[in-house]
């Protein structure tokens, strides 16, 4: 996998605002909360199978996009040992950490060994853009 890279994001002019739940994200990564809208990059930037790291709205987080094309966004840092999340292997169920191979799920950010989850962000396509939900 290539080296992550950080890239500020700029917000959206429409979407999601804040104070209202995000409950469904079409073709990505679903967590209900408030949240304002980021465009991170663009889609081409991120080859299928992947992740890259980002800064959304001041928060570190690592997007995913997985083979069957689907798009993923959870924090960038391992809450284990502040692994790289964006060097992980994933698949459309797990994500696994590069440091020491702790496996997180896509569907709630747990973790498989019952440490501590992750937190997922939702994140989708508009027009190439990469966008997350912070």
């Amino acid at each position: 996998m290539s080296a992550p890279h950080l890239e500020a994001a700029r917000p959206t002019t429409s979407g999601t605002e804040l104070g209202t739940p995000a409950t469904d994200v079409p073709g990505g990564t679903v967590a209900a909360g408030p949240g304002v809208e980021h465009v991170v990059g663009r889609l081409d930037e991120i080859p299928m199978g992947e992740g890259r790291a980002y800064v959304a709205g001041g928060v570190q987080v690592a997007v995913f996009r997985l083979r069957d094309g689907s798009l993923h966004a959870t924090q960038a840092a391992c809450p284990h040992a502040g692994g790289p999340l964006a060097d992980g292997q994933t698949d459309v169920d797990v994500l696994v950490c590069p440091l020491h191979l702790l496996a997180y799920r896509w569907s709630d950010g747990a973790a498989t060994s019952g440490a501590a989850p992750i937190r997922l962000f939702p994140v989708r396509e508009q027009d190439g853009d990469v966008v997350v939900t912070v």
